[in-house]
């Protein structure tokens, strides 16, 4: 299931057709960023060359390190996440000049995916790369969601917020989009650069006022000048702007019901949306389950959004780690369940990293190895650890980067 959830919303399976045509007497640029930027670059060129149309197409694409494929049109760069690193910023001040550089008869065609916001980050006047990236931890440590952790980076950042397509105005952009947010909202997608935002300076105050931040003088007073207000919806610099989405996670976890069903599977999708505390989210997850299970049918239980994780203690993991986890504690043990959990980017929280699990799998045995090897899941729950507990069992799911991204995926199958 895991596996044809990811398929669905790969570059090659999803782009060729939303691809323009090349427009009279000028070129397409491309710029792109994300987890998936780099397998969409490549089924970019591929098409353009099999439309013999290659050399009316350049440009660049940012992805997160390790996840680079090789291209020769479209040049692939690699930069930080989750936390921005100098490749993030100088990818951002590339991709508006190159935005800018677009002559009224190009398209400007940007190839948008989740993590672009920590991989375009050029830091307004008087703010320090060091110290929005340090805030950037803060904000991830401190369980805010992604819409929350975006409010506070669109304001601080020349790009975000639909500047970047302020710099390629007036020139035709088109951004094709794949959706790794709740809800599926342009604004929040890679934080919304070529859309208008309709969130604040005041809204961004009050998230970091939310989670108890008192952030440095040069945050606070970005977040007080009108000069880093975000373009408005309706704003002229976005009038020539068009946005399509190409994939999303609705689609995905159906892709992966009808796999459940060809099992002979009753499917419950709880919707592809869900936010939360991971380990609270498990909990309610696991009681679902047991109710199932007494119930005597087989069931899939599917969700997909972003969970979240606040962390209280010093171990490694993250949310579809800690999620698994919580239904390891939720379920102790109960026989006929088995559940996976994993981000469909290949990585799931860890250092950032290629090579981070994507997540972890929960089998009907999980308990009793557990107990075998005196792995208590409260103690790794409270040390925010669920990295160690499933790499002690060997139940840690390891996929590398899969080239998409349509956020968590999580599956419980209950059969008596």
């Amino acid at each position: 299931m895991f596996e044809a959830a990811v398929a669905r919303a790969h570059p090659a399976r999803c782009l060729p057709q939303h691809l323009p045509e090349p427009p009279d007497g000028g070129r397409i640029v491309v710029l792109g960023a994300g987890k998936a930027a780099a397998a969409m670059a490549v089924a970019t060129e591929q098409l353009y060359r099999q439309r013999g149309e290659a050399d009316r197409i350049s440009g660049f694409v940012v992805t997160r390190h390790g996840y680079g494929l090789a291209t020769e049109l479209i040049e692939v760069v690699e930069a930080g996440h989750p936390v921005p690193d100098a490749g993030s910023v100088a990818a951002a001040w590339r991709a508006l000049d190159m935005a800018r550089g677009a002559g009224p008869n190009d398209v400007v065609l940007v190839l948008l995916s989740g993590g672009a916001s920590a991989l375009w980050s050029a830091p307004v006047d008087g703010v320090r790369f060091e110290a929005k990236q340090a805030l950037t931890r803060q904000l991830l440590k401190s369980g805010a969601r992604i819409h929350e952790l975006n409010c506070v980076r669109k304001h601080l950042s020349r790009i975000k917020g639909g500047k970047l397509a302020a710099a390629a105005w007036p020139a035709r952009l088109l951004t094709l989009a794949i959706s790794d947010v709740p809800g599926d909202d342009p604004a929040t997608i890679g934080s919304g650069p070529t859309v208008g935002d309709p969130t604040t300076l005041a809204d961004a105050r009050a998230v970091l006022g939310r989670f108890g931040i008192d952030p440095p003088p040069e945050i606070g007073a970005a977040l007080s000048d009108p000069a880093n207000e975000t373009l408005k919806p309706g704003s002229a610099a976005l009038a020539s702007a068009e946005y399509e989405l190409i994939a999303a996670p609705g689609a995905s976890l159906e892709a992966a019901a009808d796999v459940a069903r060809a099992k002979g599977y009753r499917v419950e999708i709880l919707g592809e949306a869900l936010e939360g505390e991971a380990r609270d989210v498990a909990l309610e997850h696991a009681a679902l389950a047991r109710k199932a299970l007494a119930g005597g049918e087989r069931v899939a239980i599917l969700s997909g959004g972003e969970l979240t994780v606040t962390v209280r203690g010093s171990g490694a993991g993250g949310p579809n780690q800690e999620y698994a986890l919580g239904l390891v504690a939720g379920l102790t043990g109960t026989p006929g369940i088995a559940a996976l959990a994993a981000d469909t980017d290949g990585a799931d929280g860890g250092a950032g990293s290629a090579d981070d699990p994507a997540g972890a799998l929960v089998l009907p045995d999980t308990w009793a190895r557990a107990a075998a090897r005196d792995l208590k899941a409260a103690n790794f729950l409270a040390n925010n650890d669920s990295t160690t507990f499933f790499q002690e069992l060997g139940d840690l799911v390891h996929c590398g980067p899969t080239q998409t991204n349509v956020n968590d995926f999580r599956a419980i199958l209950i059969d008596p």
